[in-house]
């Protein structure tokens, strides 16, 4: 049975992961209006990756013998400005994440749960790799300045990330 600490941290972390997911539709649906539609399929994939990451979550809570405490997902934000603005945003976002996730580690390790700090650990090796990913995005877009040919190129090749794969999550 998992600690009540714990099963309370990785249940607000369930939300945080739904959340992502949900803001990360929004921001596709705005940049699909900037008619910038390989970004909007980028973030599309995110949330997928998002929800994924929730339900990731979900089942360990489960497979442990906790109990799962679904919560309101709030409205994303309205206004979200700029492609950079947006995925400024979304960096923002995935380090917000990566505390929390450090947080619960933190307390798995206080608590002396073996299994709870394994599963966070791969929760960390996917936020080192979801904030490096934005980051170099944010690069490529200071990069590409106001060239319009730049920007294009650009979304062409978000549009061509894969779709995750259930298997990529476990």
């Amino acid at each position: 049975m998992i600690d009540k600490k714990l099963q309370d941290a990785i249940n607000h972390q369930i939300n945080k992961e739904f959340t992502a997911s949900y803001t990360y539709l929004a921001m596709a649906a705005h940049l699909d209006g900037m008619f910038l539609k390989g970004f909007a399929s980028w973030m599309e994939k995110q949330s997928e990756e998002e929800r994924g990451h929730g339900q990731k979550l979900l089942r360990y809570m489960l497979d442990r013998g906790g109990n799962v405490q679904l919560s309101a997902i709030p409205k994303p934000e309205p206004k979200l400005g700029s492609l950079r603005e947006v995925f400024e945003l979304s960096l923002t976002q995935e380090r917000e994440n990566t505390a929390a996730i450090y947080d619960i580690y933190e307390l798995a390790r206080e608590l002396k749960d073996y299994a709870s700090q394994a599963q966070m650990q791969w929760f960390i090796d996917e936020q080192v790799e979801e904030e490096k990913t934005v980051s170099d995005i944010l690069g490529r877009l200071e990069l590409a300045g106001d060239d319009k040919s730049a920007l294009l190129i650009l979304d062409d090749q978000m549009g061509q990330r894969p779709k995750e794969s259930a298997t990529e999550l476990e």
